[in-house]
């Protein structure tokens, strides 16, 4: 939002690329679960693109992006967070983008230092060098602390009216957000990217193991961030949905995958991915039995569901609360 800003303001049209990767699904989560339903619903790129009155291209990358997240030349961040090569992918892109629609340069909101694993002093030439933008790049923010760029050399910009930002330290940028007149913005650090959640990623790294491939669909990156994730034994995962909005958004799977819902008392939703034995799915409807308002009951009766609509009843003595809890979370 500031660096476009920043080059607006010197008469230059600027235009927004979004690219789709599928792991920024914030909003979404937001719209399923109770507690997060006094947070905002929006897409933040199409909502910044309105507050600058600029046009926005949203771009699809989920398939191409897989090749970054499964095998990152660059290596992963603190998580399975491919930040380097991510980077190097997105100008890649936006650098082609540029080419086939007659546009000058590239800039970005990037702050030296800001980031640990792709915004240091020592990583941000490779990024220009290996996308192929190099010095049609430009990073308004800390242009000032890097060697100039092609836009700044043939007087495109002004050079002394960008800025040498540096650090982690986003005060500057909220001074000059005030200064441009923004009041409302996404929280300053941190971001949207769920690979950089440690807990995420963990559920990612079991997907991986369990199924034997590095691999995953947007189904499973949806999945991943709703419920509670049990892994009993190997070959299924349970999926225990915490609240009204997670069980809605589960039924919406049972066509694909066994469902298990207690129907005795209130209780969860759950869904099993896997490949769970006669006596797997025995277990795991008492473990959704012990999530319930069952769960000191003598008897929870427990609706198991095939993907295919047969349906059958069983009642489920609940096992010890010290069998089910031990070890499963992934």
């Amino acid at each position: 939002m500031l660096a476009t800003k920043v080059v607006q303001d010197q008469g230059i049209h600027v235009e927004g690329i979004n690219f789709y990767t599928g792991f920024c699904v914030e909003g979404h989560t937001h719209a399923i679960r109770k507690k997060d339903r006094h947070k905002e619903k929006r897409n933040n790129a199409l909502w910044v693109a309105e507050q600058l009155g600029i046009k926005l291209h949203i771009i699809d990358i989920i398939e191409e992006y897989k090749d970054i997240v499964i095998n990152p030349k660059h290596g992963y961040g603190q998580n399975l967070n491919p930040c380097l090569d991510c980077k190097i992918f997105m100008v890649h892109k936006a650098q082609g983008w540029l080419e086939e629609n007659q546009f000058d340069f590239i800039i970005t909101g990037e702050v030296v230092g800001q980031r640990p694993k792709s915004q240091r002093k020592e990583t941000m030439p490779i990024v220009a060098r290996e996308s192929g933008a190099d010095d049609l790049l430009l990073r308004p923010l800390c242009a000032k602390n890097l060697p100039e760029t092609r836009p700044e050399r043939q007087g495109w910009v002004i050079r002394e009216q960008l800025y040498d930002f540096h650090g982690r330290n986003r005060k500057p940028q909220i001074a000059l957000a005030n200064e441009l007149g923004f009041s409302d913005y996404s929280q300053p650090a941190g971001g949207c990217c769920f690979l950089t959640d440690k807990s995420y990623s963990s559920k990612l790294a079991d997907l991986w193991a369990s199924r034997g491939a590095r691999d995953y669909e947007l189904d499973d990156i949806m999945l991943l961030k709703v419920g509670r994730h049990l892994r009993p034994k190997p070959n299924f995962k349970i999926i225990i949905s915490r609240e009204e909005g997670e069980s809605r958004y589960l039924a919406g799977y049972r066509n694909e995958y066994i469902s298990l819902e207690t129907v005795s008392h209130n209780g969860p939703l759950a869904i099993i991915d896997g490949k769970p034995t006669e006596a797997d799915i025995i277990l795991a409807a008492a473990i959704v039995a012990r999530y319930g308002q069952g769960r000191d009951a003598h008897q929870v009766e427990v609706e198991i569901r095939t993907p295919a609509g047969d349906t059958s009843r069983e009642l489920i003595q609940p096992i010890s609360t010290a069998d089910i809890t031990r070890n499963w979370h992934v």
